[in-house]
């Protein structure tokens, strides 16, 4: 089992593709925070969880072994290997789950449309046409239609 959530951080007043905020991924195995870590490592949030989705979309749709995700403005990071039985999701310091990809994709699409609820971005954003593009490309990893 695996969750994540994306979270803005409080007090940046509108929404903006460039909020600081906080990635959580959960397993069965341990916990990825970036939340109150010494040093800080929150990100820009909407520009990370575009990355992520972009850049694991690539990797399920390719051979890729491994797959090394650094958020934006931030050492906070996450390292997805396939393996024999699906995929292990891990951080510096070590495996947090054991995961397939249907299971993943669905946890990662969850929390960024939870994300697009609580503090949507105005269409004139920067951001905006990236985030919505990259749910766009996302959606079909999701409901196992790649392509």
């Amino acid at each position: 089992m695996i969750t994540v959530q994306f979270t803005v951080r409080p007090g940046q007043g509108d929404a903006s593709g460039f909020d600081m905020g906080d990635m959580v991924v959960a397993g069965n195995l341990g916990t990825a925070d970036s939340a109150g870590q010494v040093p800080d490592q929150g990100m820009m949030i909407y520009l990370s969880v575009v990355q992520l989705l972009d850049s694991l979309g690539g990797f399920l749709r390719g051979d890729a072994c491994v797959l090394r995700f650094t958020g934006a403005d931030t050492s906070f990071g996450l390292v997805v290997r396939r393996t024999k039985d699906g995929l292990s999701v891990a951080d510096k310091n070590g495996v947090i789950a054991r995961t397939t990809a249907p299971e993943l994709t669905s946890a990662l699409l969850r929390a960024a449309e939870d994300l697009s609820l609580g503090r949507a971005l105005p269409p004139e954003d920067p951001v905006a046409s990236d985030w919505e593009a990259a749910l766009a490309a996302f959606r079909p990893l999701v409901s196992g239609k790649q392509g």
